[in-house]
């Protein structure tokens, strides 16, 4: 990453909410980033770091709601944090389901909104690595030949080096040199680690959010 240090962005288009959030947040030392509309945010290019977003409900243009969207499909990483001085439980119902980590009503408990920005902090940091981890795996992956991923694909389904060499007709030691390079390349440490690498390339099925339904990731909840 460019840079750790955690960035809150806030999109709002009351001036004075912005002031007043950039100031709270730069007072505990993350990096503020104010925008008056979603259209400003989205022309804004993502961010390496843990960052988190505040977001207005209702706005100039496109609504909260449908840059919460937005994010989802292109910015998974990045955890909203709903302001809003015109709540209902529908709205709110609607963007917690979507993956909003805290819906807030103005005027709010500054205390609420900064424990809510650290738990989603730590959110976006485990999503990033995920990601970059993710990466390098296909990047691994990518850059096995065409019969190296082969007897990857056989040895990690619990097959021998000779069963290998008779499904794809080459020699024991002709699979072992293969296997050997598949194990460089793919930087694992183990058969078992090369293994679950195997596992990890497996396509895994679209999520809003990626700690939206994941036993990796303890709910929010605010105190």
């Amino acid at each position: 990453m460019p840079h750790t240090t955690p960035v809150v962005f806030v999109v709002d288009d009351d001036i004075s909410v912005r002031e007043s959030l950039e100031l709270l947040i730069r007072c505990e030392g993350w990096i503020p980033e104010t925008f008056a509309s979603a259209q400003e945010f989205l022309d804004r290019p993502r961010v390496q770091a843990p960052s988190c977003l505040i977001l207005d409900v209702r706005l100039p243009g496109l609504t909260g709601l449908d840059l919460q969207k937005l994010v989802a499909t292109d910015r998974s990483y990045l955890p909203i944090i709903f302001i809003t001085g015109h709540g209902d439980v529908r709205t709110t119902v609607q963007a917690m389901k979507a993956g909003a980590i805290e819906f807030l009503t103005k005027p709010f408990d500054h205390d609420v909104l900064l424990a809510a920005i650290r738990f989603a902090h730590q959110r976006s940091k485990a999503a990033l690595e995920h990601e970059a981890e993710a990466e390098a795996l296909r990047n691994g992956h990518a850059s096995l030949s065409r019969r190296e991923k082969e007897v990857m694909d056989l040895v990690v389904s619990g097959m021998l080096n000779k069963q290998v060499g008779g499904e794809l007709g080459i020699s024991e030691i002709t699979v072992k040199a293969h296997r050997g390079k598949v194990m460089r390349k793919m930087k694992a440490h183990s058969f078992a680690h090369l293994v679950q690498m195997a596992a990890g390339l497996e396509p895994l099925p679209p999520v809003g959010q990626p700690w939206a339904r994941s036993s990796r990731f303890e709910p929010y909840v605010a105190s």
